[in-house]
């Protein structure tokens, strides 16, 4: 039976409350695209983009205006690149990367993820050509996005491959000074990468994946603020929580429609749907806005780490419940530079590094789109990705660094994108020196609790 209020409720989230389909992403194979031609690989690469990806864009507009929800992003998530090019006699893979750039610009996609290595065990000649790359590949393209994973709760971490990805960070943010060290925002690095995860940076189609499939990811920080902000002020935790899942049951259901009805329509299976509450810079559309409905002052206080971890589990009960399959990400993302609160909070110090890095252990994602000096020493950098891998790997969950040591530029500066990625101060970060027990690379074991076969 059709609610008359459930129906006015979900006009409101859309037009008042910035509720939107964050992002609709094909996931795509491109494993039959592999040769011992670079021409071959590329062509094929080329092709088949074109093929599946075509009508991508034109239907996901089309079903917006049918539903009038809004869908903000169209982008293609492809097999870890560093697989596909291995067999090339000559591989180049910032070839490989311009490829996938003029096949994203030519379907009309905003990006392509998977430029990426899955080395939490070490690296293949594939994999080792493939990193090294990457600083020029994101520097001579628009649209593409990489990762590597170089951790799990299965293996470890590869502390090698920790510190080479901080001096890659580093080379990527300098490469691309003029545009405020972009590079290193389109860069990220995991631990317990998934393979089916719709976001970017992040995004690649995971090798156990099927040929093709259209992952969700949906939204909504703004919407959960209004719920809470109508609660009366007594209400205790467990209304607090049972609010945010109905909400958070609310929007899954919204993303579940659209992205079954978008998949049949491209003809191609429907893959899961995001929980991921993420927050863009327009004002009201903010995580850090849901502390502050749930009565702290501003992110940042003491009580945050609580709050996120509430909300998180909240919104994953909540949203569960309607959808058949759930994967990616799921939960709060906490970007400093695509939330308004958040950039607020950190403009006036009320947020710091290290209370970032506290918040990681409970919250989808990690250290996210944190700018610091451009000085940082590279070492440094490896030290802040080992703690954030580590928090994944003791925890079992997705953590991750996207950090941008923002060429140039020093405390008190700021970077500016425009857009989803929006802008940021430059924030402080410990100096002490990490050098020693960075490079004696090897790899930590995983934890006990990973040998439970």
């Amino acid at each position: 039976m059709i609610n008359e209020q459930n129906i006015l409720e979900t006009i409101n989230m859309i037009r008042l409350h910035n509720l939107d389909i964050r992002t609709v992403t094909l996931a795509l194979s491109l494993r039959d695209c592999i040769s011992e031609d670079i021409d071959k690989v590329c062509d094929n690469i080329y092709n088949k983009i074109k093929k599946y990806a075509k009508n991508l864009v034109v239907y996901a507009d089309e079903l917006a205006d049918e539903y009038s929800i809004p869908i903000i992003n169209k982008r293609i998530a492809v097999t870890p690149i560093s697989l596909i090019g291995e067999a090339c006699t000559n591989p180049d893979y910032v070839r490989i990367a311009q490829t996938l750039d003029k096949a994203a610009k030519e379907v009309g996609v905003n990006f392509v993820g998977g430029f990426s290595a899955l080395v939490e065990k070490g690296c293949t000649k594939g994999d080792k050509l493939l990193i090294e790359s990457i600083p020029e590949a994101l520097a001579k393209t628009e649209r593409v996005c990489s990762s590597v994973n170089v951790a799990s709760s299965k293996a470890g971490i590869n502390m090698d491959a920790v510190l080479k990805m901080s001096e890659i960070i580093k080379k990527s943010a300098e490469m691309t000074k003029d545009q405020d060290s972009i590079g290193a925002a389109k860069l990220v690095v995991f631990c317990n990468v998934p393979g089916d995860n719709p976001f970017m940076a992040g995004a690649f189609c995971g090798i156990g994946e099927p040929e093709c499939a259209l992952n969700v990811g949906v939204s909504g920080p703004g919407v959960v603020r209004a719920a809470v902000e109508a609660l009366p002020k007594d209400a205790d935790m467990s209304e607090l929580a049972n609010k945010i899942k109905e909400i958070a049951y609310k929007i899954t259901s919204t993303g579940e429609l659209v992205g079954r009805k978008l998949a049949k329509r491209l003809d191609i299976p429907f893959g899961v749907i995001d929980l991921s509450l993420a927050p863009t810079p327009a004002p009201g559309d903010s995580v850090a806005g849901i502390f502050q409905a749930m009565g702290l002052e501003h992110a940042g206080a003491h009580g945050t780490t609580a709050a996120l971890a509430m909300l998180n589990d909240a919104v994953k009960k909540g949203g569960i419940m309607a959808s058949s399959h759930v994967g990616g990400l799921s939960g709060a993302f906490i970007p400093v530079s695509e939330d308004a609160g958040m950039i607020e909070a950190a403009t006036k110090g009320y947020l710091t590094f290290n209370k970032l890095e506290a918040m990681t252990s409970v919250c989808s994602v990690g250290l996210d789109m944190i700018a610091i000096p451009g000085d940082t020493p590279t070492d440094t950098i490896a030290g802040i990705i080992a703690d954030e891998m580590a928090i994944g790997m003791i925890n079992k969950k997705t953590t991750a660094v996207r950090i941008i040591p923002a060429a140039g530029k020093t405390i008190g500066d700021n970077i500016s994108y425009g857009g989803l990625l929006g802008e940021a101060p430059i924030i402080p970060i410990n100096e002490l020196s990490s050098t020693d027990f960075v490079k004696r690379g090897g790899r930590i074991p995983a934890p006990i609790h990973s040998l439970n076969n």
